[in-house]
């Protein structure tokens, strides 16, 4: 068994001679480097407009808009429902309620950017944040709208929410990855585009070896067409708590500390971001995330008015989800309960902090749920065992130490190769789980030989269905330090931004926040549950969890 003392030397202790390690590191190569311009780095230029959307405008115009209708809403926020959003309202999902806090009070949705239609195909930011599901969008939810509307939401336009635009509309399976992993389409150009729109030279080449929707080699929408793009399939991230995540504290520097880079800036301010908003890190602030969803998702031909723009970013800023009741556990903002449960202590926490140590702790639980005592009621004997199950969860997470080897990003930084952590050595940030510093790592969902596949025997006749992409790093650029110089991603991740050869499959960590209410889970929705999820780094790392650890993980997940 692996040692789980509450140590400092290899768990979850004061991680500061670790960042010390990585801004050493960062600027010593950035140092080394030539001075470059920022505007020839990836992310977006003054205009507020990233390098790379002009050419995703080009595709979305061209896409068809499909035949959409919108049915009666349950919990469902349809585009110009006109509905106010409480300012705190509770959903119910598997694992008990999840709770949304509007901070600055009840939203009056009539009018408001983030709720009314934009662009050409009836899509409001809400039609893929609702909510009911934690501000992303689960496959349950997915589904139910796709039976209510017969497939002609707005939600299934074309342009993202098919395989790929030249499918048959109306077609479960021309929608496959959307109804099945909750995938939409993302599709970006090739070779990147830097800050300024000019080309990145790649170090490596990509060649499509599997292409089970036809988007990577269609003449229109390929790689070949004239209007080159790669299109991957993502899940849609958490478009609340974004507080924390845009937070400028600890870890967000001037170049990114993981490879000493210069990160990407705010076009308004000038001040390094936080690079944690989307999966490959492509856009630096709210504003220019939103420019480019409308462009893109929406098909709006033009750019966003400020006026707009202000709204969309002032409503995700002040909007907060967490589970609030828990069907076990039961009440998650209880008085004097755990400070790092329920959706008024997100609200009410402090961004920018590093959570990896026994001062802020990523998810504070105080020490209200340990050693409960035993009770004569059995509704209070059940409750008092699920909190201390939740409890025990948190303690693995944070305490547990196991081997991470051959993880690119975490395992290059100066900490060894394996490395023994915990969870909480990636999963930093206080009250959210993710990364504390801008940058991305591979952990395997994407690349081969760790991400999910489909069996090839007889037994199974589910064919793949993302697509496969042969990586070769160029002569001249080293070989990736764990893959080697050629290998196969279903998603390159940060490298279609970067085009670095060491970002390949590397994905920008989501934070914890709701995920009783959006499975699946990671960036291309492998995982269908939570016990997926524990099971995944499980089998990665050959930790070794026991049958109780994991259900202990999965209650605290489920908690949060």
């Amino acid at each position: 068994m692996t040692d789980t003392k509450r140590t400092t030397s290899s768990g979850a202790g004061d991680r500061s001679h670790v960042l010390k390690a990585l801004v050493l590191a960062a600027a010593l190569a950035a140092a080394a480097a030539p001075a470059r311009d920022d505007s020839r780095v990836p992310g977006a230029s003054k205009s507020e407009v990233s390098g790379h959307v002009p050419d995703q405008n080009r595709q979305a115009q061209r896409a068809p808009l499909g035949t959409t209708q919108t049915a009666p809403a349950s919990r469902w926020w349809a585009p110009g429902d006109g509905v106010p959003l409480p300012r705190y309202v509770t959903y119910p999902n598997a694992f008990g309620q999840l709770g949304v806090l509007n901070a600055s009070g009840t939203i009056e949705t009539k009018g408001h950017p983030f709720f009314e239609p934009i662009g050409q195909n009836g899509r409001a930011c809400v039609t893929c944040h609702q909510p009911a599901d934690a501000m992303s969008l689960s496959v349950d939810t997915i589904r139910r709208r796709w039976e209510e509307t017969g497939g002609k939401d707005p939600l299934f336009a074309p342009i993202d929410g098919m395989n790929c635009p030249h499918l048959p509309q109306g077609d479960p399976a021309s929608h496959s990855l959307l109804l099945e992993r909750g995938l939409f389409r993302i599709f970006l150009p090739w070779p990147p585009k830097a800050a300024d729109g000019s080309v990145i030279e790649p170090e490596f080449t990509i060649e499509v070896v599997r292409d089970p929707t036809g988007c990577n080699t269609h003449p229109e929408y390929g790689l070949s067409s004239p209007n080159p793009m790669i299109s991957v399939y993502r899940r849609p991230r958490v478009a609340a708590n974004l507080r924390y995540v845009t937070h400028q504290g600890f870890g967000v520097f001037s170049f990114i500390g993981k490879n000493g880079l210069p990160a990407s800036r705010d076009p308004e301010t000038g001040l390094p971001s936080a690079m944690n908003l989307m999966a490959d890190a492509r856009n630096p602030t709210l504003a220019t995330q939103a420019i480019e969803a409308a462009i893109t998702h929406m098909q709006f031909n033009g750019r966003l008015d400020d006026a707009r723009l202000r709204r969309i970013v002032e409503f995700e800023r002040q909007i907060y989800v967490a589970q609030t009741v828990h069907s076990g556990a039961g009440d998650l903002n209880e008085p004097g309960g755990p400070p790092g449960l329920g959706v008024f202590n997100v609200a009410n926490g402090r961004e920018g902090l590093l959570g990896n140590n026994t001062t802020n702790f990523v998810i504070p639980m105080g020490e209200a749920w340990k050693d409960l005592p035993a009770s004569d009621d059995p509704e209070v004997e059940r409750r008092n065992r699920m909190r201390e199950s939740i409890r025990r969860g948190h303690d693995i997470f944070m305490f547990r130490t196991f081997w991470i080897r051959d993880s690119m990003h975490l395992n290059t930084v100066g900490l060894g190769n394996p490395a023994k952590r915990t969870c909480a050595t990636c999963h930093g940030m206080h009250m959210m789980g993710m990364d504390i510093a801008n940058g991305w790592m591979d952990i395997g969902t994407t690349n081969l030989p760790w991400a999910r596949e489909e069996r090839l025997d007889p037994w199974n006749d589910r064919k793949p269905q993302l697509p496969l992409f042969k990586i070769t790093c160029k002569e001249g650029v080293p070989p990736h330090p764990f893959l080697g110089r050629v290998f196969y991603t279903q998603d390159p991740g940060r490298a279609l931004i970067s085009g670095k050869c060491n970002d390949v499959g590397t994905i920008v960590m989501q934070q914890f926040r709701g995920l009783a209410a959006r499975a699946p889970y990671f960036a291309n929705g492998s995982a269908a549950t939570l016990r997926e999820v524990v099971d995944f780094y499980d089998r990665r790392y050959n930790i070794g969890f026991t049958d109780q650890e994991r259900e202990d993980l999965v209650n605290f997940l489920s908690a949060l």
